[in-house]
């Protein structure tokens, strides 16, 4: 596998700015000046952020230790934080294989390290591969992942960076076709429903940096169309199954579960 070495450090990128937002190191001044803009107009950001997170702990851990699955495909993934897909499920179940997608230079260094975590007969790999390519990324997860075999295809905060909604509908239609019966879409996206975040992301996209497109909760609902849905259905995270003592409050990012 060839890593670029490349990295651009003159442009905001928003996996490093979600990694300042959640406390990371991996990111460079003009991600820290882009994410400050944004909290000063968006300030829940950060809440927003860590939600989204725990939220995939929580659907990961749900995955595997409820339904059994195995098989990850977690495309998008970013920079690594706390808790990362492959962390928790093989907490759960050691002999989980977790298959990362990404194509930033600077995700793609985090994977020399990530390809070492192979524990009890599990493991982790990277595909260097842009959403925009899901031929590619499926025939390279096709010979990682037993397609044979139930697999959650886990697509977090990534569908914004679609900007024709047709066209995110499309890609997540494809990536499932050759995923079995019993394997799960899962997912999550910010929305549309503050006007704060709003205006926060006109102004990052306006510096360059891969726009982001904030949805309403209607169209996030729709790219689960033909899915068996796990309840609660597609919910501000923080509702989706929290823990029993905890007292979630709603936040402007949505995300479910559907079975295919």
């Amino acid at each position: 596998m060839n890593y670029p070495q490349e990295i651009d450090t003159t442009v905001p990128h928003s996996a490093r700015i979600w990694n300042y937002w959640m406390g990371g190191k991996d990111n460079y001044e003009v991600d820290r000046v882009a994410g400050d803009a944004y909290r000063e107009i968006a300030p829940n950001i950060e809440t927003m952020a860590r939600a989204s997170r725990d939220y995939l702990i929580r659907a990961v851990t749900w995955l595997t230790t409820v339904r059994g699955v195995r098989q990850f495909l977690d495309i998008g993934t970013g920079l690594p934080s706390y808790d990362n897909t492959h962390e928790v499920a093989q907490r759960m179940a050691p002999e989980s294989r977790v298959v990362y997608v990404d194509n930033d230079p600077l995700v793609l260094t985090h994977a020399r390290a990530l390809l070492h975590s192979s524990t009890g007969g599990g493991g982790t790999d990277y595909i260097d591969a842009d959403l925009h390519e899901p031929e590619k990324i499926l025939e390279a997860a096709g010979e990682i992942l037993d397609f044979g075999q139930p697999v959650a295809l886990m697509m977090m905060g990534i569908l914004g960076h679609i900007q024709d909604y047709e066209e995110a509908g499309s890609i997540v239609r494809r990536l499932q076709e050759p995923l079995p019966s019993g394997s799960y879409f899962v997912h999550y996206d910010a929305t549309d429903t503050d006007a704060g975040l709003k205006r926060a992301q006109e102004g990052y996209d306006a510096t360059g940096a891969v726009p982001y497109v904030l949805r309403s909760p209607r169209q996030i609902t729709a790219f689960y169309d033909g899915l068996e849905m796990v309840k609660p259905g597609v919910v501000s995270c923080p509702l989706w199954r929290p823990e029993p003592d905890a007292s979630p409050e709603p936040t402007d990012v949505y995300g479910g579960i559907g079975r295919l």
